[in-house]
């Protein structure tokens, strides 16, 4: 197991991020930039970020997406509250927001606002659509699901749905990260700033380009996934023995030879018509109903058991929960603790996934907990020349909490 990166190795130690964000995508731009070293301040309103009293599929929002951040509370309707919002975003080097169109302006929080105080500012804006005809549009991640062609090809024939994960919110603030962190390479070149947008929509397009490309070189319409034309012949769950469910693939013709030399199939090895894995695609909806009979006797860890020492593509079908008991992320250190700062179970801790790399061969790991609401507001306005008197002055008008 990899431990966590010192703060003194992480690559964005001494940058600061004033994220103005909320829900999944903004505060996802935030994390990643959080986790690989960054100074994250989190502005909240008054009352907080409303994910932190999400029921149901909303309720591991927060504690997920916010953790290596220090929280402040401001009601930016009150002027003295907007005076330090200002004060603070005139102090980062990134300013994140994910918020509707107009709405920073508003509060000379904008980038064209703000540029003027910092021309080396970076401003990564999150929306449901870059700008165009529909930038004005309210967007969810299911909405853009919808209309850009992922929930049709996720569901089945006549029955669009959703994927089982924010994915282009989570997606949507990684590029914005990544838009970031461009900005900030060419900064250190050119000495100035620039605005970054990343949008909902424009996130679904690109998942679903693959097989806009299909039709466009193919001239056949992608089918929905249950009922697609898949580039393998041998690529699918499979129930087996008593109901267990299991992936099987094998992409290639070399994997095909060594799925048959395993499995004892030497009859579909020698069969002319599954020679190639374009042969066995023709052949697919034949070959798998056979593959089904053949594969039904056994067990889901014999195939397991067979297909990891030969060297195949293979997978267990598991649930969320389960992964919690992953032999992989447990020994690799892919879950750390964070504490709960909401709810119920405020206080407690709970595993959680950290990002999905490696540095100089080390996971990015948890240096500070999901903040409870406010927990930094008064070391943060200190840190902006505010003395005693003035940030108690400021609470007592409840322009910050």
């Amino acid at each position: 197991m990899s431990e966590p990166l010192s703060r003194q190795q992480l690559p964005l130690t001494g940058l600061r991020v004033v994220e103005f964000t909320h829900m999944v995508m903004g505060p996802t731009c935030g994390m990643v930039l959080a986790d690989m070293g960054a100074e994250v301040i989190k502005v909240e309103p008054i009352d907080g970020d409303r994910t932190r009293h999400l029921l149901g599929a909303g309720s591991g929002f927060f504690p997920m997406f916010n953790r290596n951040k220090k929280s402040i509370a401001i009601d930016l309707r009150h002027p003295a509250g907007l005076e330090v919002a200002r004060k603070l975003a005139a102090s980062a080097d990134v300013v994140a927001e994910n918020f509707k169109p107009g709405t920073m302006g508003k509060y000379g929080l904008d980038y064209v606002s703000l540029r003027q105080v910092n021309e080396r500012l970076i401003y990564v804006s999150h929306k449901g659509f870059l700008p165009g005809p529909y930038e004005h549009r309210t967007a969810l991640d299911e909405v853009v699901q919808m209309m850009g062609g992922l929930a049709y090809m996720t569901g089945r024939p006549g029955d669009p749905l959703r994927a089982g994960t924010s994915v282009n919110d989570i997606m949507g603030g990684m590029f914005g990260a990544i838009g970031a962190l461009g900005a900030l390479i060419q900064r250190g070149i050119t000495g100035r700033g620039q605005e970054v947008q990343s949008a909902l929509f424009e996130n679904n397009v690109f998942l679903v380009g693959q097989h806009m490309l299909q039709y466009a070189i193919t001239g056949q319409a992608a089918a929905p996934m249950p009922e697609r034309i898949s580039a393998w012949g041998l690529y699918d769950v499979f129930t087996v023995k008593d109901g267990e469910q299991i992936f099987l693939a094998a992409v290639s013709d070399a994997q095909w030879v060594t799925f048959c030399d395993a499995l004892g199939f030497a009859d579909l090895k020698a069969d002319p018509l599954l020679t190639t894995n374009n042969d066995r695609v023709r052949a697919r909806a034949t070959l798998l109903a056979d593959l089904r009979t053949r594969l039904a006797g056994y067990g889901a860890a014999e195939l397991t058991a067979i297909f990891e020492r030969h060297g195949l593509p293979f997978a267990p079908i598991r649930k969320p929960e389960e992964l919690y008991d992953d032999p992989h992320l447990l020994a690799t250190g892919g879950l750390a603790d964070v504490r709960l700062p909401d709810g119920a179970r405020a206080g407690q801790t709970a595993k959680a996934a950290l990002c999905p790399i490696t540095m100089d061969g080390h996971r990015l790991g948890v240096r500070l907990q999901p903040p409870m609401l406010g927990e930094h507001t008064a070391g943060l306005l200190a840190g902006l020349g505010y003395d005693a008197a003035a940030i108690e002055a400021l609470q007592a008008q409840a322009a910050v909490a």
